[in-house]
């Protein structure tokens, strides 16, 4: 029987009959109680009375799937005599029940770096129908296109696989819903929260946003001479940097805060130059982040220094001496003299008077 009969339907038993005769052969027929099922005695034109199984309510496979009665057939003898006959009662399946997850919510947690085909989550429905009606499987259910070109569930397993690199810098959540369809094409949906946690993946950056090269000599302490930007996508401690230069007195780094909180590494003068004792530099800048292992940008500055005139010309000697005779022609040379000027330019270009 069809759990979908409606109650009210009959289903005809076999008669039971006797050899005797008279009221001996009259037959009277007992069901054995069942809440489930009645006796009804339908009477045929020859008088017999066929006895039917009448169903007096609906049934639910998933509830109780088959039913053992006994039917008594009683003749009307004295003293009376019977007999039985088992009747076995199957409930056939109908598609009466949807697919039902575990939860209504799966969530987790992977790492950025997951392999493509690794295992994040496993969703699972079951279903209490039977046969192809309980079969169930399942798939993405109108997902974005981004969504499904990185994860896919496996039909049968629920099991829930990235297919494509996943990136915390590009997206670190992704909420999605998933579809259990039994055979008989009934639906049930779970939502899907998958969270990336980051990874050092990312190693600083280091761009030169200005640079002031060349430097005049003269230049005050405090003057800027470069301003960096230092870039790192990564979140937490690995995104932290710390920063060192190559060391030189003439030159310190300043941190300044940027209106978003981030700082700014900005190269100051932090000691009088000297064109004459040294007139470029090569300042590395390091920034390493705060991961384990630990990753780092470089970057190099070239500073140069242009003169300025703080030099004065410096004769070889303080006093020059020469002799000469008294009937020297004119325009005859009596001396040389010289000096230098450790400027460049026309700084150093000496006249003399």
């Amino acid at each position: 029987i069809g759990e979908l009969i409606p109650p009210g339907a009959r289903f005809p038993l076999e008669m039971a009959h006797d050899a005797d005769v008279g009221s001996n052969s009259l037959l009277s027929y007992q069901l054995d109680s069942n809440p489930s099922f009645s006796l009804s005695l339908k009477e045929s034109p020859d008088g017999s009375k066929q006895p039917e199984l009448v169903l007096e309510r609906v049934l639910d496979r998933e509830k109780q799937s088959s039913f053992e009665l006994v039917l008594t057939a009683v003749d009307g003898g004295e003293p009376a005599r019977s007999g039985i006959v088992q009747i076995g009662v199957n409930v056939t399946d109908a598609n009466d029940n949807p697919p039902v997850f575990s939860k209504s919510f799966y969530e987790a947690r992977v790492p950025e770096n997951l392999p493509v085909g690794s295992l994040v989550l496993r969703v699972q429905a079951t279903d209490a129908d039977a046969g192809i009606n309980g079969r169930v499987t399942y798939s993405l259910s109108n997902v974005p296109g981004a969504i499904s070109e990185l994860f896919v569930v496996d039909s049968e397993s629920g099991e829930v696989r990235t297919s494509d690199a996943l990136d915390f810098e590009e997206k670190s959540k992704y909420s999605f819903g998933l579809e259990a369809r039994d055979g008989g094409g009934l639906v049930s949906h779970c939502k899907v929260q998958i969270e990336i946690t980051d990874e050092n993946d990312n190693a600083p950056k280091i761009t030169i946003l200005s640079l002031s090269s060349p430097v005049p000599e003269d230049a005050p302490v405090g003057t800027v001479v470069a301003v960096l930007n230092v870039k790192d996508p990564d979140s937490g401690e690995n995104g932290q940097l710390n920063y060192q230069l190559t060391s030189h007195p003439s030159f310190t780094l300043v941190l300044t805060e940027n209106p978003d909180g981030t700082k700014q590494p900005v190269l100051v003068l932090d000691q009088a130059l000297d064109r004459e004792k040294q007139s470029s530099f090569e300042l590395e800048l390091t920034a390493v982040d705060g991961g384990d292992p630990a990753r780092s940008g470089t970057v190099q500055v070239r500073v140069n220094v242009t003169d300025a005139n703080d030099n004065p010309p410096m004769f070889s000697k303080k006093v020059y001496e020469a002799r000469v005779a008294e009937n020297l022609p004119a325009g005859s040379l009596v001396l040389e003299v010289r000096a230098t000027d450790a400027d460049t330019g026309s700084n150093g270009h000496i006249t003399y008077a």
